[in-house]
């Protein structure tokens, strides 16, 4: 039996325990959401991404909904991840790993437990796998039977997910799931469609010559992650396989957040039992001696594709923050995936109190880290985005220069904002513009 693990930081006070473990021992009975070779084969490509052979993009909600496990939302998510990726490929020369932040994404760290909304004190919504976002002190109470809800709709999100890319959605001969009327500037789809264009006709060619079938060329996979942060469900769903070692088959790639991290913290023991890919998130406050301490806790013999370092400044701290860290894990002798997540150091609160994001800020934080790995003799193998397949108003610039003034027509995200569609494809040429230089 594991031994018990200390208390853990940025979980819900259960008002009744009895439900919570009874809601625990109905998870445990139930079938696991992945399988444990999925997660070997992800922790296999993980691995050759941090020896710059392939590229990771991770990407999704901040935090999912469960009103919104409907399939045109899935549909749309998938379809720019989808369009990302091609970008990539066609750009970077590599293989992308598709990871998406869904069928899990539903918890979120908070800076407090309780909020004044509208007059009234409540607890602070915590995601809907806790709580309710709606403005009402009862529904905000945490309530342990919205984990069944959750791990429903992680299901119901991942038979969509597999059927649709097992029947050939991401198929380059059905262009439809290939279009990006949603662009707005001209420039930007004139360049995604040229790309389209070349990859179609190559593949033609290469059926022509070979006069054999492409399906393994054009076929695609998905992983799932989320941020493992409600413990009793990562536990309820941590199992032992017949093949020796644990895994959390809630998710192929839970991450640790910068709120959990502390080396010797619940979230960091869990983590270390199981034998998934772990990703780490490292911002501009983050001690080498700290994040040393992390890696041997995490990744004590150093193996491959184990850690990915997810990385969270600011545009105007990473500069000063990550060649440190980056001196560290050198110091360590270790290889491991480097990711960029340029948006969480770049939130800011406007006059009318709404989040936002710059695209220019994130954009100029991603620009550096690339600038800074090579000047240290190191690899960014992965970018981590928060994003939307919906045409929402949530980050200001981009292409269609969004401003304040745009955010109220289309802001839906109930705690981080996301870089709509065109914004997200905008970002993928710009990773592939700093990648060639």
């Amino acid at each position: 039996m594991a031994e018990p693990l200390p208390d853990p930081l940025q979980q819900p006070d259960y008002p009744n325990r009895a439900s919570l473990e009874a809601v625990v021992r109905e998870l445990e009975g139930r079938p696991p959401l992945v399988t444990s070779w999925e997660v070997d084969r992800l922790r296999g490509l993980l691995a050759e991404a941090a020896a710059g052979r392939r590229f990771l993009l991770q990407g999704g909600d901040c935090a999912e909904r469960f009103d919104e496990c409907r399939a045109e939302i899935i549909t749309n998510r998938l379809k720019v991840l989808l369009q990302m990726s091609l970008v990539l490929i066609h750009g970077l020369r590599l293989p992308v790993i598709r990871v998406g932040r869904f069928a899990g994404q539903y918890a979120k760290p908070r800076s407090a437990d309780r909020e004044v909304v509208g007059g009234r004190e409540m607890a602070s919504y915590r995601g809907d796998i806790i709580n309710s976002p709606a403005a009402d002190p009862a529904t905000r109470e945490p309530d342990p039977q919205r984990m069944l809800q959750a791990y429903g709709n992680s299901a119901l999100t991942l038979n969509f997910v597999r059927a649709l890319v097992d029947g050939g959605f991401a198929d380059l001969h059905h262009p439809e799931n290939w279009d990006v009327g949603f662009v707005h500037h001209e420039g930007l789809r004139e360049e995604y469609q040229a790309i389209v264009d070349a990859i179609v006709g190559a593949l033609q060619f290469m059926g022509t010559v070979s006069n054999t079938s492409l399906g393994d060329v054009e076929r695609v996979d998905f992983y799932t992650s989320h941020e493992a942060l409600l413990l009793p469900y990562e536990e309820a769903l941590t199992r032992d396989v017949l093949k020796g070692g644990r895994f959390n088959l809630s998710t192929h790639f839970p991450w640790i957040g910068l709120r959990t991290s502390e080396p010797g913290g619940a979230h960091v023991a869990y983590a270390a039992s199981i034998e998934n890919p772990i990703g780490i998130k490292v911002g501009p406050d983050t001690e080498p001696s700290t994040l040393k301490r992390l890696l041997n806790a995490l990744d004590p013999d150093h193996e491959p594709g184990r850690i990915t370092l997810i990385t969270r400044f600011g545009e105007d701290r990473v500069a000063d923050s990550l060649p440190r860290l980056i001196a560290a894990v050198q110091s360590t002798g270790r290889s491991l995936l480097w990711s960029s997540d340029p948006m969480h150091g770049n939130t800011e609160v406007t006059a009318d109190g709404l989040k936002t994001r710059r695209f220019g800020g994130i954009l100029h934080e991603l620009e550096q880290v690339f600038e800074i790995h090579d000047r240290y003799d190191s690899v960014l193998g992965g970018i981590h985005l928060e994003l939307t397949g919906e045409n929402v108003t949530e980050c200001v610039g981009g292409s269609a220069g969004l401003t304040e003034s745009d955010l109220q027509r289309a802001y839906r995200s109930h705690v981080d904002p996301r870089l709509n569609a065109e914004q997200a494809l905008e970002m993928a040429f710009s990773v592939v513009r700093n990648r060639r230089q």
